[in-house]
């Protein structure tokens, strides 16, 4: 008697834990859990990919920097500059040769895109 008393409690036991279980998966699979579950996700995987896009950005700067002041100093640009920088050229004006009027043009360029329409 003791004996069918426990099958049929164990039994009665893995009927109520197989039922919640299966109770809870259908509520996992429903529309709205899905969304949900998946909107977690994606924004989950938004972070991790800002995250590691900001810390590529940062070693690309940090890099470029770096290699910036290598080549400056290969190339003597970070040596400080004695005195001013040059004067910018002048170029004479060729419309009157008996008295040139002289045109103020920089060595740098302006970056204008525009200068040249």
């Amino acid at each position: 008697m003791f004996r069918r008393t426990f099958w049929f409690s164990t039994g009665v036991a893995a009927g109520v834990w197989a039922t919640a279980k299966v109770n809870r998966k259908l509520r996992q699979l429903t529309p709205q859990s899905v969304a949900v579950s998946a909107a977690n996700k994606a924004l989950e995987t938004g972070h991790r990919i800002k995250d590691s896009a900001v810390g590529f950005a940062l070693d690309v700067r940090d890099n470029m920097a770096r290699r910036e002041a290598e080549l400056g100093e290969a190339l003597g640009l970070n040596a400080s500059v004695d005195g001013e920088l040059p004067a910018p050229r002048r170029l004479a004006a060729i419309e009157n040769p008996d008295k040139p009027q002289y045109v103020e043009r920089s060595t740098y360029p302006t970056h204008n895109r525009n200068e040249d329409h």
